[in-house]
């Protein structure tokens, strides 16, 4: 359990605090190097010639890959864009039925809420597979969007901003809490406090180079930490 030195803005009391899902919520299991691997066979199927697989995630090399089909044929391009995501759907789906949530998960979000601390979740992952983890969600958390529910993931900042709308929170007063380096940069570019938590694949180093306010080793442990800051 640790705690980084934040920067100078003087942070009060939280009033809402915005989750990441897999590997800070829940258990870990896509599996991120063979979704892109399976989106490189699939991809080959519409380039002639198909540069190394890069190193952004999958959404936004797909991006990439269907801009540039774009380019020469719209249908083609249209179709990878649906196959793909049919494909990164189901392996979404086959991981989820795979995982759980972390055994504290429902704990401290009961006392978030019991705190009169709104509480969101933000994830790149599809709904329906948040949902096959976390059936019971709606119950725990005020704001809930999935990648189907935004035209723009995180790291974009419109991401988290729009579940702080949802809640109705500003940034001032909010924390954004994940596991993996994309949420530290998009609480940073929403102007949030940001908590690191190493229960996914990242390092706790990983999660300091990327601007984390606060680091743990997880959610629960982060609890502990937010009420030494008196921030809770």
């Amino acid at each position: 359990m640790s705690e980084q030195t934040m920067d100078h803005q003087v942070w009060g009391k939280l009033k809402a605090v915005v989750f990441d899902f897999d590997g800070t919520l829940a258990e870990l299991h896509l599996d991120f190097a063979e979704m892109k691997r399976q989106l490189r066979v699939l991809a080959q199927e519409y380039f002639r010639d198909l540069l190394q697989t890069p190193q952004v995630p999958a959404l936004e090399w797909l991006g990439a890959l269907t801009v540039s089909l774009h380019q020469r044929d719209d249908a083609a391009a249209f179709e990878l864009e649906e196959r793909a995501s049919t494909l990164i759907k189901e392996i979404e789906l086959e991981a989820a039925h795979r995982g759980s949530l972390f055994s504290f998960t429902r704990s401290i979000l009961r006392e978030l809420q019991q705190a009169q601390i709104e509480v969101a979740i933000i994830t790149r992952n599809c709904e329906a597979a948040v949902r096959t983890v976390f059936p019971d969600l709606d119950q725990y958390c005020q704001g809930f969007l999935a990648r189907d529910h935004v035209h723009r993931v995180k790291p974009d900042p419109d991401h988290l901003l729009r579940a702080l709308d949802r809640i109705g929170a500003s940034p001032e007063t909010a924390l954004m809490v994940g596991d993996h380096p994309l949420d530290m940069q998009t609480g940073k570019r929403a102007g949030v406090l940001t908590a690191g938590v190493w229960s996914g694949n990242a390092s706790q180093d990983d999660l300091i180079r990327s601007g984390a306010d606060l680091t743990a080793r997880n959610c629960r442990e982060l609890m502990i930490v937010l009420k030494a800051r008196k921030l809770l």
